[in-house]
């Protein structure tokens, strides 16, 4: 089967080096006070945290193993990353907690400052097991 070219198709060696690479993202998940995250929203890609928030707020991990269910593809070294975007407009950063299973590559549990975003990106370092670093 041969793969399509242009329309949205996919191309293999020499295409357009210039055009966009697109990708998906469903709507973004939402969580407002301190709460222990769903894999689902562990997993979404975009999480808006702490509408209306007026003190800070924490948000925990869930169990790693709750995201290995979802993830049942996923080896050691398959990563995924998690943009948090604090949508608080009074006074009250938000942060993440580690939840059993996940460890602490670098500055993973720094508060984000109302207004202000970070990207996280999860390394599955074995079963049941991720390390969390802020890359952004």
């Amino acid at each position: 089967m041969a793969l399509p070219n242009g329309a949205g198709g996919y191309q293999v060696g020499d295409g357009n080096l210039s055009e966009l690479i697109l990708g998906y993202q469903a709507a973004p998940l939402s969580v407002a006070a301190t709460a222990t995250l769903t894999a689902a929203q562990v997993t979404a890609g975009i999480l808006l945290v702490g509408a209306g928030a007026t003190a800070a707020q924490t948000y925990t991990l869930p169990a790693a193993s709750t995201i290995d269910a979802i993830l049942t593809s996923a080896k050691p070294g398959s990563t995924f990353d998690l943009s948090v975007v604090n949508t608080g407009t009074s006074s009250g950063t938000g942060a993440l907690a580690l939840g059993t299973g996940f460890t602490d590559g670098g500055n993973a549990t720094v508060a984000l400052p109302i207004t202000s975003s970070g990207i996280f990106r999860f390394r599955k370092t074995g079963d049941a097991a991720y390390s969390v670093y802020r890359v952004g």
